[in-house]
């Protein structure tokens, strides 16, 4: 199923100039500071990124908007944590809640769950769906290339499975539901084809649903998306290449399997069983197309999958706020897993 939100032919420049100037500062000095973060010789200044990546405390024991959080550690030897979000359910104690495991964007290579962006969307999420939401702290490239970000997903999923007091008692894991955006989305994609090759490993968890928002696919080739809406906001193909670069195998181009999930590489997941599938993607995101392809790919698999556009949003556009759209978003998102 596609369905749409409108739609309109403008061209990049004008999507740009259509966004309210605080959405317009804060993609300035965000694509402003990431550039120069990224160095020539494939390595990140993350003391740059310090200045723009406000992190946010876990809070226990005083809830911020009805929702509580806490990390919890998975494995300290690689850092491997995840924030949990617990929604306030005073109100119907006794209602099991699905359990959200979320992965954040940036590359592979920026943010963290307690980055201020993703630590206001997994409090959002546990809140509006409702959902009890385990947001993972995958190592980042350039330190740790693929396939850490897909390993440490799969390790918190098993983790989840092995420790049932991890979570809280409501949390029902057998319905439980991937998400991700931008390259977090990519992550949520390697980390579902996994669980359903090896499902037998797990006792309870069960990955019902996959919630993909403007996933990071790329390639070889160009798309045509990619050139028509060059100089869109955030994403650009010099951007994409150094990204992709720096997290795939040495030695390997953008059709590894890994990138081009789609392409001359790509795993076949008709025999598996894998979870129903919502994608949403931007008319405005240079990434479009490679994500249609991704939605065609997996009706062509046999596997159960909706496919919802914005015709006038950019890459990322759901994490601003003050744009209508990023609470539309939710509100789809909440009906996809009640649906499910």
């Amino acid at each position: 199923m596609t369905t749409s939100s409108s739609s309109n032919s403008q061209p990049a420049a004008s999507a740009w100039a259509s966004l309210p100037w605080k959405t317009r500062l804060s993609i300035s000095v965000l694509s402003k500071l990431t550039d120069h973060a990224r160095r020539a010789d494939g390595t990140i200044n993350r003391r740059l990124l310090s200045f723009i990546d406000f992190k946010f405390s876990a809070t226990p024991t005083a809830p911020v908007k009805g929702v509580t959080t806490s990390d919890v550690t998975v494995d300290p030897t690689r850092q491997l944590w995840f924030r949990l979000f617990v929604p306030d359910t005073t109100s119907s104690p006794s209602s099991s809640l699905p359990v959200v495991v979320f992965f954040h964007g940036g590359g592979f290579s920026y943010l963290s769950p307690a980055s201020f962006a993703y630590d206001t969307v997994g409090r959002k999420f546990a809140r509006k769906i409702p959902a009890v939401v385990v947001s993972v702290n995958y190592r980042l490239c350039p330190e740790h290339r693929y396939p850490s970000p897909y390993d440490d997903g799969f390790d918190v999923l098993t983790f989840l499975d092995q420790n049932d007091d991890v979570l809280p008692k409501n949390a029902d894991r057998s319905r439980c539901f991937l998400a991700g955006d931008s390259a977090g989305a990519n992550v949520a994609h390697h980390v579902a084809v996994r669980a359903a090759r090896e499902k037998d490993r797990f006792r309870v968890v069960k990955p019902v649903g996959l919630i993909l928002i403007q996933p990071f696919f790329g390639g070889e080739g160009r798309v045509e998306s990619e050139i028509r809406l060059h100089g869109a906001p955030l994403v650009s193909i010099t951007r994409t290449d150094w990204l992709w670069k720096a997290f795939l195998p040495d030695g390997s181009d953008r059709d590894h399997e890994a990138a081009n999930v789609t392409g001359p590489n790509a795993v076949d997941i008709s025999g598996l069983d894998y979870p129903s599938t919502l994608v949403f993607v931007g008319g405005f995101d240079p990434l479009l197309d490679w994500q249609k392809r991704y939605y065609q790919w997996l009706k062509k698999s046999g596997k159960e999958a909706k496919l919802i556009e914005y015709p006038n949003s950019i890459h990322a556009f759901y994490v601003f706020p003050e744009l209508p759209e990023s609470n539309q978003l939710l509100s789809q998102v909440k009906d996809f897993v009640a649906s499910v």
